[in-house]
């Protein structure tokens, strides 16, 4: 009997940006591999942490204030704990829509803030991840039969979960609700499972690492399908890649074939981007697009493909140069503090065990735990955890060093907050947001 379960969850957070701004509400639904739920939903606020100014527009769409999470959320590590426990449990597929690029990322960097590790409940004990919207996007450009998919006022393609739901006569009454997104998500999910269900059973399996590789490698290079939000919406962000050469952290960049080499100006972007193998990249083999009109649906053919593969292999250092320039292009910015700076680098052994200890210390212990860490990272997010979480634990001197921190940061996300403030219609939100601000300095 197959264990595994999905849990389809969705965020609503202060802000766009993982490693700085916060989650404000956490909402999800467990169920079977055939999408039938299992247990209630979960839908619960976090509390807005006091070292954070939200983004005035995010919260207009939200509607959720600060004040809310206050009054009815769980602390930042009481969240942690929870979702660990509860939620990301062995032989658990987190998914969502978007969430490897967005919501993944928010729980990653929450876990680091407060002292779990950022990964395992990615990968740890059977777990895994998936993304319905990489499956929406192959699902349109390849197999859209008995679907109907939504377009902008201006033609172009739209795959927004609202407007997927509304054209197929799915409920969907709250968009921007995490716990409604959620449901909406589910139930596209069953449609494409429905009308298209050898696609999703393969995207399915391709979750894995070990299979995309069977398919796109750098010993075996051959075209590929490929759909992916950084192509054209024209072509329903799906394309004919083809593999290039390594990138960093085990990854390969990828050629788009819709485009021929020789006839890009210097100024053009190349049409060249990095696959992630952990990131479930909706890919098949090129022989899905030899039925049902396939070459049509994404406006490319055959001889277009060749004849820009052939031009790409006579130059063999346009591959080289774009090693180069990927490997020496910075993946994030600098890190201001220790909680943006979660990818440089993992921790060793001992460290671990430390971190540990950490997040299973309550207020008391806390106050007498002073680690030695190797990690230089740890001893200033450590202080910084125990003032959003604990403020009790700290000593004097430690209470003077947080509120330097944290004024410090509020006074650097002012102006920006007050800038986006200006621009909320919303005279309650407006009022509630200015309140918090001034409470918070």
């Amino acid at each position: 009997m197959n264990k595994k379960t999905f849990f389809f969850y969705d965020l609503e957070t202060s802000g766009l940006r993982p490693r700085e701004d916060r989650i404000m509400q956490f909402a999800g639904q467990r169920t079977t591999l055939e999408l039938e739920p299992i247990d209630e939903p979960v839908n619960v606020l976090v509390k807005m942490t006091d070292d954070a100014l939200p983004s005035p527009s995010a919260i207009q769409v939200t509607k959720i204030t600060p004040q809310q999470t206050l009054m009815d959320g769980m602390s930042e590590a009481e969240f942690a704990q929870f979702v660990t426990e509860e939620i990301f449990t062995p032989d658990t597929i987190a998914l969502g829509y978007n969430t490897v690029r967005f919501d993944d990322e928010f729980m990653r960097a929450l876990f680091w803030r407060n002292f779990y590790d950022p990964y395992e409940f990615e990968w740890k004990d059977g777990r895994g991840r998936w993304d319905i919207l990489d499956v929406v996007r192959l699902t349109r450009a390849i197999r859209p039969e008995g679907i109907e998919w939504p377009f902008r006022d201006d033609g172009m393609p739209t795959n927004r979960l609202e407007l997927i739901t509304k054209l197929n006569g799915v409920s969907h009454e709250h968009a921007h609700d995490a716990l409604s997104d959620v449901y909406a998500t589910i139930a596209v999910a069953k449609l494409i499972r429905e009308k298209q269900p050898k696609l999703f059973e393969y995207l399915y399996r391709m979750r894995e690492k070990n299979e995309i590789k069977k398919i796109i490698n750098l010993d075996e290079k051959k075209p590929f399908v490929y759909a992916s939000g950084r192509y054209e919406n024209a072509y329903n962000k799906t394309t004919v890649a083809f593999p290039l050469t390594s990138s960093r952290n085990g990854n390969i960049l990828v050629y788009d074939l819709r485009y021929n080499l020789e006839d890009l100006n210097e100024e053009d972007r190349p049409p060249v981007k990095e696959l992630c193998f952990n990131r479930c990249p909706a890919v098949a083999p090129l022989s899905v697009l030899d039925v049902n009109n396939g070459w049509e649906k994404i406006k490319l053919d055959k001889e277009t493909v060749a004849r820009n593969l052939e031009t790409l292999l006579e130059h063999p250092e346009f591959a080289e140069k774009m090693r180069s320039e990927f490997e020496n292009r910075p993946e994030f910015p600098p890190a201001l503090e220790p909680e943006e700076a979660i990818y440089e680098g993992f921790l060793d052994d001992i460290d671990r065990v430390k971190v540990s200890a950490v997040r299973n210390a309550d207020e008391n212990k806390l106050a007498d735990f002073h680690p030695d860490f190797h990690d230089a990272r740890l001893p200033e997010l450590l202080l910084h955890y125990k003032g959003r979480n604990f403020p009790k634990s700290l000593s004097e001197t430690e209470m003077e060093k947080y509120e330097e921190y944290r004024k410090n940061r509020l006074e650097r996300l002012a102006p920006k907050f007050m800038e986006e403030l200006e621009k909320v219609t919303d005279d309650f939100i407006k009022e509630e947001l200015l309140l918090y601000m001034q409470s918070l300095l």
